[in-house]
């Protein structure tokens, strides 16, 4: 009797030992190929194709996840697809990612887990991932975008991987353009070069006997005219400011801490009020940067003032002047600001211009903004339209030529009357310096400023007492032309702008806000989780040595 129970016993405990060996069972598998395709895309943000060919050892638990690491966490997880032996799977999910940090993706197979024993394939691709490319550090002209594949733990996978990566440049890049970096090791020194099947430009890496538990870092560089400015992550002081702070706690002693914590915490969000506050400011939409080749001739100044991303109180005020000057408009009131249409069909008027005149209608400030609002939108809009197919910055460089120029035509003038000569023909343009309130103080600071003839219609009060004197000189000899004391002059026009700012929009960072939120929003980042990380996963590090340092890591699994 003994002996049954003690056999029984032993049983018990034998079975007991299998089950709970079976509950602990883990993750082992063979990843005996994986391809990967990196499509940079026009707009500055990378798609991500994968294939995973899995081998699940007979002794490892089901494949009922693959974690998939993403350069970071601003991705749309909508864009997000994946299959198993082509058949779709729909459970992905950032909350059910195992891997470093939050930057990444949980594939649930559901049926289709790969069992113990079994081989499966495993796609996924994910559409849109931002803030991918940075400056190239050994060339300022050119961007630079670096990827990792995602890896997997040692822990878990087994024997080696065929592994392919294909970087696909921007539409649009030469061959003869782009640069490959460095190649990790147990990769050939230079990738293959061809073309896809939409034309563009590829670099592919090639391993058969690459390790899928360990990080590899493929990069190129393209010349950043090919993608938009916005899209390009710039790094600010702030870089070397953690630097110099990490080195500094090392070198502090432990009650010091507490000091750097709190001037890391005000730097940080110093910066942070900064930055937002610049970005509010930033109207253009990012498809307006989308480079094309060539320059965008035949900009009206305004049109070219949108292009710069002038201040908007600015662009309003060049239309006014404008509107006066073309005689179609004239200041009844300067304080308030009260406009006088006089003719909205006159010769010369832009499209945007008419819209100004009917927004500056209404008593209602309100409604006044609103419509306001509306001009510049549509403004915006046509600007894109003209733009289409042109290089942005070469524009913005021809332009800021044409600046510069008008700005020297009135600075060399010889006489009072030939200065005020060219400040009348170019004053949409001279307004758009960056230094136009010092320099119209500067030219104008002495001597008299012969005004011209619209100049009642905008300056009414100072036109009243207006003297008149011998003038410039015509073809038919001699005019009698008003003049105005330089400092005087200079005072209205530089005052205009702030007059427009302050009477009409209000704040100008919110009303440009109200446009910013339409043309040019900021995206949307979710992040579900933070910290965290899982013994299934591979880490990421993204402290790349690479040229431009764009690291785009990735890692996980399960």
């Amino acid at each position: 009797m003994k002996k049954k129970l003690l056999l029984l016993t032993v049983v018990f405990l034998a079975v007991f030992i299998l089950v709970g060996s079976a509950s602990a069972q883990s993750y082992s598998f063979q990843m005996d190929r994986q391809i990967v395709d990196v499509f940079w895309n026009e707009d500055g943000s990378a798609s991500i194709s994968y294939l995973f060919n899995f081998i699940n050892e007979p002794y490892g638990a089901a494949i009922e996840y693959v974690d998939v690491g993403l350069p970071n966490t601003n991705f749309d997880e909508s864009s997000i697809q994946a299959a198993v032996n082509g058949i779709p799977v729909y459970n992905i999910s950032r909350t059910d990612y195992q891997g470093n940090g939050d930057a990444g993706v949980a594939i649930g197979l559901g049926s289709e887990a790969i069992q113990p024993g079994e081989t499966g394939q495993v796609q996924v691709f994910v559409g849109t991932v931002n803030d991918v490319l940075y400056p190239d550090s050994d060339d300022e002209n050119y961007a630079s975008a670096v990827f990792s594949p995602t890896w997997f733990g040692s822990q878990y996978i087994n024997g080696t991987t065929d592994m392919q990566v294909t970087f696909h440049l921007p539409p649009g890049v030469q061959p003869e353009e782009p640069r490959w970096h460095a190649a990790p090791a147990g990769f050939p020194s230079e990738p293959e070069t061809g073309l896809d099947e939409n034309g563009r430009v590829t670099y592919t890496w090639t391993n058969p006997t690459a390790a899928g538990d360990q990080q590899y870092k493929f990069g190129a560089s393209f010349p950043n005219s090919y993608i938009p400015e916005s899209a390009i992550v710039r790094t600010s002081w702030l870089s070397g400011f953690s630097t110099a702070i990490g080195t500094l706690v090392f070198g502090l002693a432990p009650g010091s801490c507490f000091f750097v914590f709190f001037a890391i915490v005000v730097g940080l969000s110093m910066l942070s009020v900064r930055s937002g506050q610049r970005r509010k400011l930033q109207y253009l939409p990012p498809k307006i940067a989308i480079e094309g080749h060539g320059i965008k001739r035949g900009l009206t100044a305004v049109e070219a003032a949108i292009l710069m991303e002038q201040p908007l109180d600015k662009i309003f005020t060049m239309m006014l002047f404008s509107t006066i000057k073309k005689n179609a408009a004239r200041v009844k009131h300067k304080d308030p600001l009260e406009i006088e249409v006089l003719n909205i069909e006159a010769e010369g008027l832009q499209p945007y211009e008419k819209e100004f005149l009917k927004a500056m209608q209404p008593v209602n400030k309100s409604d006044r903004k609103k419509l306001l609002r509306k001009t510049i939108l549509d403004l915006i809009e046509s600007v894109s339209l003209k733009m289409k197919g042109f290089s942005r910055s070469e524009t913005i460089q021809y332009y800021q030529s044409i600046i510069d120029q008008a700005w020297k035509q009135v600075e060399a003038a010889g006489t009072p009357e030939v200065k005020s000569e060219k400040f009348d023909e170019n004053l949409e343009w001279t307004m758009m310096d960056k230094n136009y309130d010092r320099r119209t103080r500067d030219v104008f600071r002495t001597g008299p400023v012969f005004v011209p003839t619209w100049w009642p219609r905008y300056d009414p009060v100072s036109s009243a007492g207006m003297p008149s004197m011998a003038g410039a000189p015509s073809a038919g000899g001699s005019i009698n032309l008003p003049n105005l004391p330089g400092s005087d002059f200079a005072a209205s026009v530089v005052n205009g702008v702030q007059d427009f700012s302050g009477n009409v929009i209000g704040n100008l960072t919110s009303f440009t806000e109200g446009i910013t939120q339409k043309t040019n929003p900021i995206p949307v980042v979710t992040s579900t989780r933070s910290g965290g990380g899982s013994s299934s996963s591979g880490g990421c590090a993204c402290a790349c040595a690479c040229a431009g340092c764009a690291c785009a890591c990735a890692g996980g699994g399960r």
